[in-house]
């Protein structure tokens, strides 16, 4: 089992790990800890190098299972220290733009009641679907009013992790339409912001709201019937940690 050091802290940016096995048909490799995020939940991957004494060695993308797909022909060895190094411009656009959605779901939730239906993210920008019997353009500009007051507000932004049978009491802790979390896991980790929204994840975020900055609604589309989908992007600069 790799050690996820993304699970607890977001912003590392630098690890020390140790090459556990070798998968040459992916030409990849795992290693005995990480803080590589392999992706999901609609973030992209990690990328970033592994430096091996003299050696460095590029991550294109960190993979499903934590394996660490190395650009180039040569793989290092079983057993090799390395040093782990993120693509720390790329993670942290992602940290702001997966904190982003979830102001925007906090809010649609809390305001208008209405499920997620889907996600997807890219680096400062993000689409989500939700069900909504009628979405206006008044409507709309109403929303990133409020996302843009609540993210002013500061709040904290915190990682816990539950067990399952503690999380599942939780009311909405699953926001999408159809529950994602796989049976039989024994703990949930929930990502919880402050005063707004409480929902599982196991992404990578912000520990601040206002590190997000301001978050703009650029596109609404009809997906069908009640699905409708909003399209945001962030600002380039914001608050720093």
């Amino acid at each position: 089992m790799t050690e996820r050091i993304y699970l607890d802290d977001s912003y590392i940016k630098e690890f020390e790990a140790v090459i556990t096995s070798i998968d040459e048909e992916q030409h990849g490799v795992y290693l005995d800890r990480t803080a590589f995020y392999p992706g999901g939940g609609g973030q992209p991957a990690d990328k970033g190098v592994l430096i091996a004494g003299e050696q460095t060695y590029t991550v294109k993308k960190a993979g499903r299972g934590n394996i660490h797909l190395i650009e180039g022909d040569s793989l290092p060895e079983v057993g090799t220290q390395v040093t782990g190094k993120i693509d720390w411009d790329l993670r942290y656009k992602h940290m702001r733009i997966h904190t982003a959605m979830h102001i925007l779901c906090g809010v649609v939730w809390r305001d208008y009641g209405a499920s997620v239906t889907g996600g997807n993210m890219e680096p400062l920008k993000g689409r989500m679907d939700f069900e909504f019997e009628r979405l206006e353009k008044d409507t709309i500009a109403e929303i990133e009013t409020t996302i843009n007051a609540e993210m002013q507000k500061g709040y904290e932004v915190r990682i816990n992790v539950l067990p399952r049978e503690e999380a599942f009491q939780i009311p909405d802790l699953i926001r999408t339409k159809i529950n994602l979390l796989p049976e039989g896991i024994p703990e949930v980790r929930t990502i919880e912001i402050v005063g707004l929204d409480l929902q599982a994840d196991g992404g990578t975020h912000v520990a601040n709201t206002r590190e997000v900055g301001t978050i703009h609604v650029v596109k609404y589309k009809s997906k069908g019937g009640i699905n409708k989908r909003l399209y945001v992007e962030l600002d380039p600069d914001a608050e720093s940690n």
